[in-house]
């Protein structure tokens, strides 16, 4: 049945008394710490720039130096003549930087991710899929037209005994490698095991950790020591800790090859800008030559948790720069996100569909461009608006 504009209404009138009506701040600042948003000064703690690089002044440099040479558009499609000298050098640079033999750029990680499994799987096939993962991950394996089979968060037992009822012959798994609205870390060994037991494809989608995550910013998977032959396929992002954008996936020269003749999110998009490409690959180096910022950003992860246990915060358990403390309660999580923003500071109150509900929670993340002040503040506001207005059953 065709919607009215008078039915529109409704359920957006609806949706505003459930508390799950979404809206958008207007930032007039580069992405960092300190910003002005709606007009109003504020510390921001709800920025996936995990390393404080989205307004590098280095990574800018090489953005424009390559905007001036390159023009600031692609202009079509990789396989047309949109694929640049800045785009193949990316590629190179990821490749080399996640151990795998070939990367390949796309416009989003939600491309990534549906060009990716729609290529890999089809009817008849069947997608393993903790429950917590992405939407685009989610709505890659619908896509597909594969059976989607979802297995309850982390829990490898469950997975376990859905692959053995399984007769499919070509399967796969999919996980996030860090949960973006929990924080916690996919079981990335068993996921391994798993995988090779019984003859499926496992992909890691590590957009929250790559960056982040070990010694040289490799993340989930660098942590794990996983190799291409455990993970055949892993896609991060480019618009997170590395702070630009796009996203890519790394794997075998054959997977990839494979891609470029069959993803349709890769065949039939335009490029990004080369200057895009550039500014990434001078990320990356940064990423490996200073580790200091993932040393930072660990003490102050380390330095939030401590101070929430003191004040009782109810944390889900994150070792990573996103910290969800659960609220539960939709109307509740909105009230303390406005009233942290009235003392300077902004959180983002998720609530669902994004997260099961009755869990809405404060989304908290952090950044290597924070300082120990910074916590500090974020702390004391945190317990004045739970003081304020205690949290209900």
């Amino acid at each position: 049945m065709k919607r009215d504009d008078q039915q529109i209404k409704q359920w957006l009138a609806t949706r505003k008394q459930q508390h799950l009506y979404r809206s958008t701040h207007l930032l007039s600042t580069p992405q960092q710490p300190r910003m002005t948003v709606d007009g109003k000064p504020t510390l921001s703690f709800c920025s996936n720039d995990y390393l404080g690089l989205a307004n590098h002044p280095q990574i800018i440099t090489a953005l424009t130096t390559a905007a001036q040479r390159y023009g600031v558009g692609a202009g079509a499609s990789h396989l047309v003549n949109g694929h640049s000298l800045e785009h193949q050098k990316l590629e190179q640079a990821l490749a080399e930087f996640t151990g795998r033999e070939a990367a390949l750029l796309f416009s989003t990680g939600y491309m990534a991710n549906i060009g990716a499994v729609t290529t890999l799987m089809a009817r008849n096939d069947s997608i393993f899929e903790d429950r917590l993962n992405h939407a685009s991950l989610l709505d890659a394996g619908l896509l597909s037209g594969a059976r989607l089979i979802r297995y309850r968060h982390n829990d490898m037992d469950n997975l376990s005994q859905k692959l053995r009822r399984d007769t499919a012959t070509n399967r796969m798994l999919l996980s996030d490698g860090v949960f973006s609205m929990d924080g916690d870390i996919a079981s990335i060994p068993e996921l391994v095991s798993l995988s090779q037991q019984y003859q499926a494809w496992l992909m890691i989608d590590d957009a929250h950790g790559f960056g982040v995550l070990g010694k040289q910013g490799g993340g989930v998977l660098e942590t794990t020591g996983s190799s291409q032959q455990d993970v055949p396929l892993l896609m991060a992002t480019l618009g997170k800790a590395v702070g630009v954008s796009g996203a890519f996936i790394a794997g075998s020269h054959d997977h990839i090859e494979l891609l470029k003749q069959l993803a349709r999110t890769w065949i039939y998009t335009t490029a990004m800008p080369p200057a895009v490409a550039a500014a990434c690959r001078q990320s990356l180096t940064l990423i490996r030559q200073e580790s200091w910022r993932r040393e930072k950003l660990a003490a102050l992860i380390q330095q939030f948790k401590e101070g929430a246990k003191v004040k009782g915060l109810p944390l889900l358990p994150s070792e990573t720069p996103i910290q969800p403390v659960l609220i539960k309660n939709n109307q509740a999580a909105l009230a303390i996100s406005h009233d942290l923003f009235e003392q300077g500071i902004m959180v983002t109150a998720i609530r669902p569909p994004t997260v099961p509900t009755h869990t809405a929670r404060l989304r908290i993340t952090l950044s290597a461009s924070h300082s120990q002040k910074d916590i500090e503040k974020l702390l004391e506001a945190l317990g004045y608006c739970l003081d304020k207005s205690p949290l209900p059953e």
